[in-house]
């Protein structure tokens, strides 16, 4: 392999951020967080950065995670520090928070034709944006419906960004956000679900600040999509992502935490789903039959051993 190879070129800008991954605080999840398991298989050893990152899965429901992963304030550190400039150096573009705004615009389109019918017949008066970057989903969001919008990000210089646009804004992460008693019509959480730190916490914090008769708007990036992507399991994962979820780990997350779900939507990428939901009673203990998450160690064995 030639040293302008674009495989070695990659590995060679990741290198050169000297982003020293194993030298972080890292905390070992011994109970699943969707249904408390403590049964796991190992599917990565290292991300697609090639960083050692292992990714780990509960057999009993299939929700696969980063395990260790990194602690609250590792993670605050690099996205404020490195984020950007890793997902730069991995596909070999500048990434940031200027270059980012006219595909978010794009996505934001997207996401508000999804939202029309039921946004305007709800009467929806205030937003929250968890994870909400620069502030470009939210301001077209507000403009589009007429909404008091409110974006909560860990990422300060995005953050400022979204301030500029004339919304209110939080740095942080939702799992700690304390809105004072507050509630909100709708809350969006545009490609984040994947890299909270705590998806049940957050989605139990989020049913809270939902109003009553609210809105709550949630997509992923389908993990099975990704690595059937790129027939490789190991480029599906990044340290970016704490979490992986498929139709039915996010399912069960979604009813285990108070939400219907209202309309589903694959996106035109053919990667992420987004999932309208209204809230309703809990169903604490609801999980996927066990098949499901069989069917899926089945399937990943079969991408890390393809037939000749």
């Amino acid at each position: 392999m030639s040293a302008d190879d674009p495989k070695n070129a990659r590995e060679r800008r990741i290198a050169e951020l000297g982003y020293d991954y194993e030298s972080k605080p890292l905390e070992r999840r011994a109970e699943c967080n969707l249904c408390g398991g403590r049964q796991f298989v190992t599917l990565t050893h290292s991300d697609r950065y090639g960083y050692p990152a292992k990714a780990a899965g509960c057999v009993r429901c299939g929700l696969v995670f980063l395990n260790p992963v990194m602690n609250v304030d590792a993670y605050s550190q690099f996205y404020t520090d490195v984020y950007r400039p890793l997902v730069s150096a991995y596909h070999g573009r500048l990434i940031d928070a200027d270059s980012i705004q006219g595909e978010q615009r794009e996505y934001a389109a997207a996401c508000g034709d999804f939202l029309e019918r039921r946004v305007r017949e709800s009467g929806c008066k205030t937003l929250l944006d968890i994870g909400g970057s620069t502030g470009v989903v939210a301001h077209a969001l507000k403009e589009r419906f007429g909404l008091e919008a409110t974006v909560i990000d860990p990422a300060p210089m995005e953050i400022d960004v979204a301030r500029k646009l004339g919304l209110q804004t939080v740095t942080g992460f939702v799992e700690d956000y304390d809105p004072g008693g507050a509630s909100y019509d709708l809350i969006v959480l545009c490609q984040t679900v994947d890299h909270l730190l705590d998806v049940q916490l957050s989605l139990s914090k989020i049913r809270s600040l939902l109003s009553e008769g609210g809105l709550f708007f949630v997509d992923i990036v389908d993990f099975r999509a990704a690595y059937r992507r790129n027939g490789s399991v190991r480029e599906a994962i990044k340290i970016d992502h704490p979490y992986y979820l498929v139709e039915h780990t996010i399912g069960a997350y979604l009813r285990r935490n108070g939400f219907e779900t209202l309309a589903v939507n694959y996106a035109a990428d053919r990667l992420h789903i987004g999932y309208l939901c209204a809230p309703v009673e809990r169903e604490p203990d609801w999980l996927p039959s066990p098949d499901r998450a069989a069917e899926q160690w089945r399937e990943i064995r079969s991408i890390q051993n393809p037939l000749p």
